[in-house]
């Protein structure tokens, strides 16, 4: 996985499948950052967030078990493990489970996953032994994603299968399935995703290292980068019925 936002944190950073290269930015929404606000009793975001590469919830794809096609995103993950991770590492995870989220009448998957070099990877293999060793974790889950929209005024989310974990092996076969998806959208040559890489020579889109390093550097022009202070409503904690 990539994680995207480590543990805690509130600010809503994610990888921007629109830029080229497919940076991790921050998002927004009318011109000023994103912050997930504080659900009591969590705070920010509580497991490390992020997202399977080479994988991709086609839009124009209908699920048959969810009966909702894809997000037009990568498979998120949901990393449970005992580390903070931070923002753009890498790990290597153990896939446990999966939710199926409905999220604006799209499938949203959220695999459960452990980092295998958690000290509790060996003895967790699926969301039984989750329950067992970090119990109550997976209706916490289940309970930030129903309301975290809540305090901006939208409505509470949905879920398939009763807002139920589906097992390990539903997990890799919906992560078999969306790198199935991301294959065939790496061969489109038109997309309205950015699809530059330097590996995958089938794709029209793969670029020679020295054009994709002259395309890096064309994006920045040498400029600094400013990071802006977190807005102190992330300080806040909202309780929602």
């Amino acid at each position: 996985m990539v994680c995207e936002i480590p543990r805690w944190s509130n600010a809503k950073l994610e990888i921007d499948t629109k830029s080229p290269f497919n940076p991790i930015k921050h998002d927004t929404k009318n011109g000023k950052l994103r912050y997930v606000a504080n659900i009591f009793p969590y705070k920010g975001y509580i497991w490390n967030y992020g997202a399977f590469p080479q994988t991709y919830e086609d839009p124009a794809e209908t699920d048959p078990d969810t009966r909702h096609a894809g997000d037009n995103d990568p498979i998120d993950v949901l990393e449970v493990g005992s580390k903070v991770c931070r923002e753009g590492e890498v790990h290597r995870v153990k896939a446990l489970g999966v939710l199926a989220l409905i999220d604006d009448k799209e499938t949203d998957w959220k695999v459960l996953a452990i980092r295998t070099d958690d000290p509790l990877a060996a003895k967790i293999n699926g969301v039984g032994e989750l329950e067992q060793f970090m119990p109550g974790l997976v209706s916490a889950t289940v309970d930030w994603f129903t309301k975290y929209k809540v305090p901006d005024g939208k409505p509470r989310n949905c879920w398939a299968f009763d807002a139920k974990p589906r097992d390990a092996d539903y997990a890799h076969d919906v992560i078999a399935r969306a790198h199935d998806s991301w294959k065939k959208l790496i061969r489109q040559p038109h997309s309205q995703l950015k699809l530059d890489n330097v590996s995958i020579e089938t794709s029209p889109s793969c670029l020679s290292s020295a054009e994709a390093n002259d395309a890096f550097k064309a994006l920045f022009g040498g400029g600094s980068i400013q990071q802006e202070q977190q807005q102190s409503h992330s300080d806040f904690w909202h309780y929602v019925r």
